[in-house]
């Protein structure tokens, strides 16, 4: 009789988890959020067919990674997959459509970090790698560093059969054209002396990147950027450095930056969101809201971050005109939005 109520007490209590199971739905929550840069953007700079073409690629990183997510996969996978449709998309900075530095190459940058395990992988000055994002993977996880360069960063990705692309894959008339504008505007052809580093705008400077929560309870972040426009000297931004761009620690959240990376880098912003939780009790609304709000700001650096907690909060906070950003919250609620509401 004890061990039939016991059955039965097994029985219903799981019953719950089975059904949620059948039906497809996490036993844990899960969330997703991504962002394409963020600056000086204006509705009257903007057609609505590129707005319409920038929401729809929003959305399918975000539905990309939650697909991932929903299937019990890695947050991980996640952000990977995410970043790569953002790289693959000539609207944003970052992969196809990355930014020409001062002698008209595109270099790139990406990083990923585990939350789970606080390991990380990032590459800089990338000028074949078809998408970044999969290189720092691969050095995360196939390496014994964190940060790789250039060749010989690029040498390790073809060694394990990383795709690579003629330098021209990346570029866009677009990008050219801004390159133009702004070394006209400087009054330099090339990589001059007397170029000068002007206001922030979007043109200039730009990212994508994705936060992630699994059904694990798993934390994961990825950023990818063709740089700034117009960039000299080897120049690497915030993106790469862990604790400046992209950082994760399941104990705090997993933060993605965009914006004037060398001010990311001087206040090591995605460390400090993190720390604040870790150390000042802050929430994650409060902890992005007071890095990016206020010392970012402060500083005279413009930009934001996406960011999740281990319990699915996501924020999104910026200082500029505008943020391309969409999420897919605990609730499967979806959301892109360009401009701040």
């Amino acid at each position: 009789m004890r061990l039939l109520l016991a059955g039965l007490l097994t029985a219903v209590a799981f019953a719950p988890l089975h059904a949620a199971e059948e039906k497809g739905a996490p036993a844990r929550p899960i969330a997703i959020a991504v962002h394409g840069g963020a600056g000086t953007i204006s509705r009257e700079e903007l057609t609505a067919e590129q707005e319409k073409a920038i929401h729809a690629t929003l959305r399918e990183a975000l539905e990309q990674g939650h697909a991932i997510l929903r299937e019990g996969g890695s947050s991980l996978d996640a952000v990977t997959a995410a970043v790569k449709v953002l790289e693959d998309s000539p609207l944003f900075n970052a992969g196809k459509g990355a930014v020409f530095n001062c002698a008209g190459i595109n270099e790139l940058d990406a990083a990923i970090m585990d939350g789970s395990t606080m390991n990380a992988g990032a590459v800089a000055g990338l000028k074949q790698t078809k998408n970044p994002i999969e290189l720092a993977r691969l050095v995360m996880e196939q390496s014994p560093h964190v940060l790789l360069i250039g060749e010989g960063a690029e040498s390790f990705g073809r060694q394990h059969n990383i795709a690579m692309v003629d330098p021209a894959y990346f570029q866009t008339p677009e990008r050219r054209r801004q390159l133009d504008e702004v070394q006209k505007r400087e009054g330099v052809v090339g990589c001059g002396e007397e170029q000068v580093v002007e206001d922030f705008d979007e043109d200039r400077y730009g990212t994508v990147g994705a936060v992630a929560l699994d059904a694990g309870g798993n934390l994961a972040a990825a950023t990818s950027t063709g740089g700034m426009t117009n960039k000299r000297f080897g120049r690497v931004g915030d993106v790469p450095i862990i604790g400046a761009g992209t950082y994760a620690d399941n104990a705090t959240a997993a933060i993605s930056a965009t914006g004037h990376g060398e001010y990311f880098i001087r206040a090591v912003a995605a460390h400090d969101i993190a720390a604040r939780m870790a150390y000042g009790g802050l929430s994650l609304a409060e902890a992005a809201n007071e890095v990016v709000m206020k010392k970012l700001k402060d500083m005279g650096g413009g930009g934001g971050v996406i960011a999740v907690d281990g319990k699915g909060n996501i924020v999104m906070p910026f200082n500029t005109s505008g943020m391309y950003r969409g999420y897919i919250d605990v609730k499967g609620e979806t959301k892109t939005a360009i401009f701040a509401e």
